[in-house]
């Protein structure tokens, strides 16, 4: 189900569009994030459609958040296991990478790998974290992070990023079939689909 809502969100016309813009006016690595919307393929849907499970308060205190590094620390420690806190972590993961605090944005998405196991929200923390690391080109640091167990569904999303993280290493034929990969597990009606085979073309 979840699966099926976040191919829905992909399938947006406009975000298609403006990845590809963005793709071709050669902010690739950025547009890896942008494409995805401000929390990532599967943390969209995760905010957007997950029922809330934590207290009020937490949920109050994640408001005031607005992608403040201090304001998410104190949140993290006093709320670790609230879902609030895992959504104001790739909330502010996301502002504080457009930012360019790359590290700080590293920081948060390391946090909710360690603290929320929510398939969804690891899924969603390993995708922009790995995209973190191509602007810093750690490739390395990328891969080891997508290597990370990740539930079946969210499979093509990890694929497509490890071609990313290739294809900014200049790997041509490892990215190409990364994005096969990923091509291979993706509904036929999935919007992304089209994303990834311009990336293909352009290796």
């Amino acid at each position: 189900m979840e699966y099926a809502i976040m191919a829905g969100y992909h399938d947006e016309q406009e975000n298609i569009n403006t990845a590809k813009h963005i793709w071709h006016s050669g902010g690739k690595w950025v547009a890896a994030v942008l494409v995805a919307g401000a929390l990532g393929y599967v943390g969209y849907v995760a905010y957007k459609g997950r029922v809330h499970q934590g207290s009020a308060q937490a949920a109050q205190l994640a408001a005031q958040v607005k992608g403040d590094a201090a304001k998410l620390a104190a949140l993290q420690q006093q709320f670790p296991k609230d879902t609030a806190t895992t959504q104001a972590s790739l909330q502010t993961a996301a502002a504080l990478f457009q930012a360019g605090k790359l590290d700080d944005a590293a920081k948060a998405y390391q946090w909710v790998l360690a603290n929320d196991k929510t398939p969804v929200f690891q899924a969603a923390a390993m995708q922009n974290l790995a995209n973190v690391y191509i602007q810093q080109k750690k490739y390395d640091d990328a891969l080891k992070t997508l290597a990370m167990p990740v539930s079946e569904p969210y499979q093509p999303l990890i694929n497509e990023t490890k071609g990313d993280v290739f294809a900014a290493q200049g790997k041509a034929k490892e990215a190409g079939e990364a994005y096969k990969l990923a091509l291979d597990k993706l509904p036929e009606n999935s919007g992304n689909r089209q994303f990834i085979r311009m990336k293909m073309s352009q290796l």
